[in-house]
């Protein structure tokens, strides 16, 4: 038997088991699509399950999880979703950016769901509108991608002499083009050039370092990307390699020896999807949930990779900062 036969058996048990699988449940069960690993997304769903808990329900004892994880496979998305669809699932959680909430919206428009994303979700035609969704999806936004020029502005404080700046951008995200705009206005403004680096792989940060390291770019700046976000770890190693300034949205990368972060608390923004599943499971409408915004964004910064790169932070950005890593 082929790896592509145990694969087409085991989705056709998934979807000829859903009506099985629902009548064992004498829990409500919440399917959980993930676009990276369980690894990735620890503490994300420790503030989820926060969420769940304030509600009343506890998962394993009130509860139950289904989860499916993409794996960084962003392409994943929409078939993951369809199996959580087949197992008839209570209300799908759909957190981590605009493709896992716009992959969940295309299998189903009766089982309620659940998103959380950096983006505007009417921009993205996820919902009509924040107070009243309408439809069967409402949740969370957590103002990242927002928060993309105030990154630039706050690179440009920390380099004032700097002439040129860089900006990274994963064009396949949904967000990338209206970033860019926004990126390209707020340099205007600034005065500062800007020069453009696109990654949508892992393969491709090398690139990124490097070529802003050869146009002579002061510091990198990194648009509101969960594919980024998730791998924090690998940038800052990156930046050091590299010797170069560079902030993200999460607060991941200077825990990881970035030099600075700014972006919506992703805490606050999973541990609210958390209350809203729990919310619909007591019997809520998604419909009648106007759409949640986060309403702290946090700037961390690492005064070690400053000291190594020689910026160091002006009075003005220590004052605003919300952690700063010794």
């Amino acid at each position: 038997m082929s790896r592509r036969d145990v694969i087409a058996l085991a989705g056709a048990a998934a979807v000829h088991g859903a009506p099985a699988f629902a009548q064992r449940s004498a829990m409500p069960v919440i399917g959980y699509l993930g676009s990276e690993t369980p690894e990735a997304y620890a503490s994300r769903l420790d503030a989820f399950r926060e969420g769940l808990a304030e509600t009343g329900y506890i998962a394993g004892r009130d509860v139950s999880i289904a989860f499916r994880w993409a794996e960084g496979q962003y392409q994943r998305l929409p078939a993951l979703a369809a199996e959580l669809a087949g197992l008839q699932v209570s209300v799908i959680v759909a957190p981590g950016g605009a493709e896992v909430a716009l992959a969940a919206k295309s299998v189903t428009a009766t089982i309620p769901i659940v998103f959380e994303m950096g983006g505007d979700p009417v921009a993205l035609g996820v919902v009509a509108s924040l107070s009243r969704p309408g439809g069967n999806l409402t949740g969370v936004s957590s103002l990242s991608v927002e928060a993309s020029s105030k990154r630039l502005e706050f690179m440009r404080e920390l380099l004032p002499t700097a002439r040129l700046l860089a900006a990274a951008v994963n064009p396949s995200s949904p967000t990338s083009k209206l970033q860019a705009a926004n990126l390209q206005a707020a340099a205007d403004s600034l005065g500062v050039r800007l020069r453009f680096l696109t990654a949508s792989n892992e393969q491709e940060f090398d690139g990124v370092f490097a070529g802003a390291q050869q146009m002579q770019a002061g510091g990198i700046v990194f648009t509101s990307d969960p594919y980024f976000a998730y791998r924090s770890k690998r940038l800052a190693e990156l930046a050091v390699q590299y010797g170069m300034p560079a902030i993200t949205q999460a607060r991941d990368f200077p825990a990881a020896g970035g030099l600075m972060s700014y972006g919506g608390d992703f805490r606050q923004s999973h541990r609210h999807t958390g209350v809203y599943a729990g919310r619909i499971l007591k019997g809520e409408k998604p419909a009648d949930l106007p759409v949640q915004r986060v309403t702290k964004v946090e700037l961390f910064i690492n005064l070690k990779a400053a000291r190594e790169l020689g910026t160091p932070f002006p009075p003005s950005l220590l004052s605003s900062a919300d952690m700063v890593i010794e």
